[in-house]
């Protein structure tokens, strides 16, 4: 269940390929494909992983709190088709 007040980043299989609307994400165990649509979603999932919470890698990339719901809803996505996992907790 994907929650935003903690931390998350990357699956280890997940690989990130940067393209001019954003990027395609490949999972390598799963083999699924997911599209980023813009550079500002690519921000915040490359990021994730040097954040204690989702909300602190949006704030980093320029997303306030007005703006947020559809890059959550996105993020979401992600950890349901397991591109985004749960960081450990140390």
């Amino acid at each position: 269940m994907f929650d935003p007040d903690r931390g998350w980043r990357l699956h280890p299989q997940v690989a990130v390929r940067p393209e001019p609307f954003g990027a395609l994400l490949y999972h390598f165990g799963t083999r699924k494909l997911s599209f980023l649509k813009n550079r500002t979603i690519l921000t915040v999932v490359r990021s994730l992983a040097d954040h204690p919470d989702v909300h602190s890698a949006c704030r980093a990339a320029g997303v306030d709190d007005s703006g947020e719901a559809p890059y959550l809803h996105a993020l979401g996505v992600l950890a349901d088709s397991k591109m985004l996992v749960p960081q450990e907790v140390p």
